[in-house]
Parts: C-alpha cells; structure tokens; sequence
C-alpha cells in the first residue's frame, strides 16, 4: 500500500469585508479577497458569480473517498451547502450574514476521479425576513446530474 499526502494552505481567517454579498463573492471570483479556509480544505475553485446564482468546480480526487471508494457524501454535502449559503450572500447588503439551518441532499451517482471536473450550481428560489430557501445541483462533466439539494437558510439583519 502506497502511502500519499496532501498539503494545502490557507490565509488566516479575517473578518468579512464590509461590503454587499455580491461585492464580497466577486472579489473571491477575482482573487482580490481570499477564499475561506473551508473552500480551500476543500479544494472548490469559484468559477461563476451572479446575484441569487454562483458556481463552484472542482475535480474528485481519491483525498475525497470514503471505505467504498467513492466521493464521500459529506463531501458532496458540503460543496452543495457551500454553493446555497453563497448564493444567498449575493444578495445580502454589508453587514448582513447567514447561516444554514438545514440541508436536505439526494445522492444520485456515485462519485470517482473518472467522473471528471464536476461543477455544482446554487441558486436562490425565496428570501423572506429571517430565512431565505436555496437550491443546488451537482452535475458531471457531461452534465449528468450527481445530486440535488435544498436548503433554509437563516438570515442575521
């Protein structure tokens, strides 16, 4: 058995700026504010950002597996939370935050290296007051779809 490591780094989390959600996810598109630790533990490249929709990629790798050699759920779980909370932060005036209140994701294709670059898209369907609902859906790189998932999201005015 062959040993393997993976070495990443990250910037010291800051406070986010005080500028509207959309400003704040496209200085991440640009690479003018740095990622959060998290997407980058994960390896998620931001690769489209738009209000109420934003898009992340990334290519599976064998770091992601579980014991039956596939993408781990909780790793397809949490891009798909990450792609819903963002795309209700481009929506959000400065100062204005958001947290998950639950996720709710179908897992519909196995995930390997072989699956190639995969893209996962967050849309927002309602915001409300308090909460807000978001949508996301992974899909392979010849657009199958892999998961879906719903989200309620909890808005701190």
């Amino acid at each position: 058995m062959t040993t393997r490591t993976r070495t990443y780094h990250w910037q010291e989390p800051a406070s986010p700026p005080d500028l509207p959600g959309l400003e704040i996810m496209r200085g991440l598109l640009a690479g003018e504010i740095p990622p959060p630790p998290m997407i980058q533990t994960l390896g998620l490249d931001l690769i489209e950002v738009e209000t109420g929709r934003v898009v992340f990629a990334v290519k599976p790798a064998e770091y992601m597996y579980n014991g039956s050699g596939i993408v781990h759920g909780g790793f397809t779980a949490s891009m798909m939370d990450s792609a819903a909370g963002c795309a209700l932060h481009t929506t959000l005036p400065a100062g204005v935050g958001y947290t998950s209140l639950d996720l709710s994701v179908k897992f519909l294709r196995a995930i390997t290296e072989q699956s190639g670059a995969i893209r996962c898209v967050g849309t927002l369907a309602h915001v409300g007051r308090r909460t807000a609902l978001a949508e996301a859906r992974m899909t392979d790189a010849t657009d199958r779809l892999l998961a879906s998932a719903t989200s309620s999201l909890m808005i701190f005015r």
